[in-house]
């Protein structure tokens, strides 16, 4: 596949994804009965993040915790995709997905029936201990099975994801190096210990170092406060909580503290000095396919 970069897919180099959490879906201990609902939330949801100016946007079914493992219910993945038509049909924004906890291969199968950019991954590979328990990455199965679709869909993958706890030295830059280097993540995400949670500076700043040029994405913790900062040694951003009202992760999105996060992160983006350190990191940026 051609080598695509990260302006080609978000028409920036330095992306916002602000994420849709999809209310509980069929099968979950909290569905509600009424997909209906589902799907209206998750429009205004995208509606108020488009319009707040965010560059890409990523469903993810987050309230349907406790999460399965691996393979989620096919009624999960059928809701799923009509939730990704609805709000393609409302937006213009590349869309990605997360189907949790760690069911790649059900979000690739979604991104390419509807034509999506991108998936994010929790464990690509490594094994990680979490509160599902053991999860081992298969980087392997995922990789074949987009080649088997046909498909571009972009893999962006954590490393030493929040929520869990890695088997063996948790070594951030060998993870950094392993995810990209032997699981062919197109781009990595760092994050804090659990949702909410920033990546402290030097993490980011070694993570970045070791990706040797792949992208690396901010996935959680950001807000309108410190993402200047977090951006000085990143290369996107994937955020939500901060975005909802009153910051308080079971609400909606509030276009207003959208718009706050995207004009904060413009701030340092358009300062002449920080344009000119940043348009040096990404001369060379690309996801690999």
């Amino acid at each position: 596949m051609k080598d695509v970069d990260l302006y080609q897919i978000f028409k920036t180099r330095t992306p916002i994804i602000g994420v849709v959490h999809l209310l509980p879906l069929p099968t979950s201990p909290r569905w509600g009965g009424n997909l209906k609902a589902v799907i209206h939330r998750a429009e205004q949801e995208a509606a108020a993040l488009a319009s707040g100016g965010v560059d890409g946007i990523i469903v993810e079914n987050f309230f349907d915790a406790p999460f399965a493992k691996n393979q989620v219910d096919p009624s999960v993945v059928s809701a799923m995709t009509v939730v990704v038509q609805r709000i393609q049909n409302l937006v213009t924004l590349p869309i990605g997905l997360n189907v949790l906890r760690n069911d790649g291969k059900s979000a690739m199968a979604i991104a390419s029936c509807t034509r999506a950019e991108f998936i994010r991954v929790n464990v690509l590979t490594g094994v990680m201990a979490t509160d599902q328990g053991l999860i081992e990455g298969e980087a392997h199965q995922l990789l074949r099975y987009r080649r088997e679709l046909g498909c571009d869909v972009k893999i962006i993958a954590d490393v030493l994801v929040k929520h869990a706890r890695p088997l063996g030295s948790p070594n951030l830059t060998v993870a950094v190096k392993d995810t990209i280097e032997r699981g062919l993540a197109d781009a990595v995400i760092l994050s804090g210990w659990a949702t909410g949670s920033p990546p402290n500076q030097e993490d980011l700043e070694l993570a970045c170092g070791a990706a040797n040029g792949t992208p690396v994405f901010i996935g959680s913790g950001a807000n309108w406060e410190n993402i200047a900062t977090l951006m000085q040694a990143a290369n996107g951003v994937i955020v939500s909580s901060s975005l909802k009202r009153h910051g308080r992760i079971e609400q909606p999105i509030d276009p207003i503290r959208v718009s706050q996060f995207v004009e904060a992160a413009h701030s340092l983006w358009n300062s002449p000095s920080e344009i000119q350190s940043i348009s040096g990191q990404f001369t060379n940026l690309t996801l690999k396919g």
